[in-house]
């Protein structure tokens, strides 16, 4: 096993699947971690100890009252920002990474064929989306955000804000949320919204008071 300093794709790899991870999965003995060690030849609880320094740099994580390691590298604060400032192009260049180190290359590789702009803007969407859902699923533990469901062919991964109006965080797992069908689509029209705090509002602006009790005897019982 390595014992050397790591890398800089070593870290964007670790860092891709930090946010596929919800933080109490983080241990050796994950799957996941395990699978990424063996690929880049270190211990898992070197991957496990790794992901925990990214945590300590969030701080949705230290809202939580959480905390990670304390002895970050300076190389895992760089990649840690560029992630922050940079999603898309960082995503599409983890996620080509991990393509290179699974054991049956799938989809991404044809990321590299010269098929035109059109082509290559079609991938890089496609694995822009396959990113921002599995982080987002992380983020809630696979479950709704709103009513806890764990079924997920019933859900759908939304953007609070749309993917058309903020390009910068399009697969921004912090700009996703993981809701049913019906909650998705009255998201969408307006119906209900995402305060601050994370608590969704019923925006009554949009409805008559015998629509804002239906919606809310709906919301209740899903």
């Amino acid at each position: 096993m390595k014992k050397n300093l790591w890398t800089r794709n070593e870290l964007i790899l670790t860092f891709n699947l930090y946010y596929k991870i919800p933080f109490n999965k983080i241990n050796k003995s994950n799957q996941d971690i395990v699978n990424l060690a063996n690929a880049i030849d270190r211990m898992s609880s070197a991957i496990a100890w790794k992901l925990v320094n990214f945590a300590s740099l969030n701080p949705k994580i230290k809202g939580k009252g959480l905390s990670g390691a304390k002895n970050t590298s300076k190389l895992d604060i760089k990649i840690f920002n560029e992630f922050i400032n940079n999603w898309n192009e960082l995503s599409i260049e983890s996620e080509i990474l991990y393509n290179q180190i699974r054991p049956k290359g799938i989809v991404f590789q044809e990321i590299n064929k010269k098929e035109g702009i059109d082509k290559q803007a079609e991938v890089k969407t496609r694995i822009n989306q396959n990113f921002f859902r599995s982080t987002v699923l992380s983020s809630y533990n696979n479950q709704s955000c709103i009513t806890g469901l764990n079924k997920p062919d019933l859900l759908i991964t939304s953007h609070i804000i749309p993917w058309s109006k903020d390009e910068k965080n399009r697969t921004n797992p912090q700009n996703g949320l993981y809701l049913n069908a019906l909650h998705d689509k009255a998201f969408d029209r307006g119906f209900i919204g995402i305060d601050k705090k994370y608590k969704i509002k019923i925006l009554q602006k949009f409805m008559n008071i015998y629509q804002i009790m239906e919606l809310k005897t709906i919301l209740l019982n899903i």
